[in-house]
């Protein structure tokens, strides 16, 4: 159920997702960042950065033969963030 409700957030076809998961208690101020792009050779590309909120933080790369499966990528990684207690704060 709590699956459906996460996609239900996520417009159709995201393209970006930015997550912030703040706990001023345990000091814990993160962020975590998802773009699609497009790649030089005519695949796609799945961008991830996260890190503590005011760093520059970790950046990686994962390539896919389509954006269908970037997308997908990024919509199963956007749920589990949510189940780790990420809220999603800005979508395009």
């Amino acid at each position: 159920m709590e699956a459906n409700l996460i996609m239900l957030q996520l417009s159709l076809f995201p393209s970006a997702v930015d997550m912030r998961k703040v706990d001023p208690d345990q000091n814990m101020h993160r962020f975590y960042r998802m773009i699609i792009i497009p790649d030089l050779f005519g695949g796609t590309s799945l961008c991830q950065q996260w890190g503590r909120i005011g760093s520059p933080g970790r950046l990686t790369y994962k390539f896919y033969e389509c954006e269908g499966q970037a997308v997908t990528a990024l919509a199963e990684m956007a749920q589990r963030k949510v189940q780790r207690g990420y809220t999603i704060r800005d979508q395009a």
